[in-house]
């Protein structure tokens, strides 16, 4: 029997953000672990015992270091918020529940700020706020090249000892709290040794290289944006890693060159596609089998599926499965598999 609970947000079930938060924590992990396990073992034939229990959050409220919100112009009025799911509708909100304290409290000046922004011609635009683990909030949209920022304006959060820096402009996981044990899962999965090499591809601003860098023998890391690559590089010179080599580009058009550079050493790789899944990168992986162990971080399980199956047909094998809920009181699920090439 499903117990109902009051929403912390008053803005729940117009906004779209959120799907659960009339649930308990507890019976909505027991949801998302039901409909994966469901997805997935029908859509691919898998053993039980290949599904790890599912990872909560630390905390299913005041989690998200980022917010996409969008900004119009009504009829003289001012309006902030969110999209309604399936709709042209904005939802208005002065505070989000989900979003970290620091970045709630941001939404009502931000409002102002953006209205002194918001050029007469422009009736609507999409605004990034963000924070960091030192606390301190910055926004940007509204014209080109409006979420850029200086590396003295970059944002850090703080991992195993290590700083970790990342912008306005570039992709980092909005739930802070659960990345140390999010990492620690993850090098339980590489079985890195000081012989092994990693690859990380879709790199990001590089958050693997600088954890794992001084487990491996050396990290080759691929990054298609600039702008992450940007900050990649500049967490790799701020930990003086020269054992971290940094490729902009396409995973599918810069992996055959690093598996050739590669030939004959041990190497292990870590991917984490867009929503999308790997695309035009998907055969050249497949193809990869001199790779040891390949772990797959997806967040959209039915691409998630159409990637796997394709995988098990070539030969390769799926060892572990690992959901990490990282995006409470939403319908979204980040799925972690451990893949081995076979013969």
């Amino acid at each position: 029997m499903t117990t109902r609970v009051d929403p912390l947000c008053p803005y729940f079930g117009s906004c779209g953000g959120c799907a659960y938060q009339d649930l308990t924590y507890a019976e909505e992990l027991s949801l998302k672990e039901r409909n994966l396990k469901t997805l997935l073992q029908e859509g691919l034939g898998l053993s039980s015992e290949v599904f790890l229990p599912l990872i909560g959050s630390p905390t299913p409220y005041h989690y998200r270091s980022r917010l996409d919100l969008s900004f119009r112009r009504n009829n003289g009025n001012f309006l902030l918020g969110f999209m309604e799911e399936g709709t042209r509708r904005l939802v208005s909100i002065d505070s989000c529940a989900i979003a970290r304290p620091e970045i709630s409290a941001f939404l009502p000046p931000l409002k102002a700020l953006a209205r002194e922004r918001l050029p007469e011609n422009y009736r609507s635009a999409n605004l990034v706020v963000k924070t960091g683990g030192e606390g301190k909030v910055r926004w940007g949209g509204i014209g080109q090249g409006s979420l850029r920022l200086p590396p003295s304006d970059y944002f850090w959060t703080e991992i195993e000892g290590k700083k970790i820096f990342y912008s306005l402009d570039s992709f980092f996981q909005a739930n802070l709290g659960i990345l140390p044990l999010f990492l620690k899962t993850l090098r339980s999965l590489l079985d890195l040794t000081p012989e092994t090499y990693l690859l990380d591809l879709y790199a990001g601003v590089g958050l693997f290289g600088v954890v794992f860098a001084e487990e491996a023998r050396g990290v080759w890391a691929v990054e298609e944006n600039p702008s992450a690559v940007q900050v990649a590089q500049f967490n790799r010179q701020f930990h003086g890693l020269s054992q971290v080599f940094l490729r902009q580009g396409k995973t599918e058009d810069c992996l055959q060159e690093i598996l050739t550079a590669l030939e004959g050493e041990p190497k292990v790789a870590i991917v984490d596609p867009p929503r999308k899944g790997l695309g035009r990168a998907l055969e050249k992986l497949i193809q990869a089998k001199t790779l040891r162990t390949l772990v797959y971080i997806s967040c959209h399980p039915p691409a998630l599926l159409q990637d796997l199956q394709e995988f098990l047909k070539a030969g390769w094998r799926i060892d572990r499965m690992i959901p990490f809920d990282f995006f409470p009181r939403t319908k979204h699920l980040e799925v972690v598999v451990r893949l081995l090439a076979e013969g």
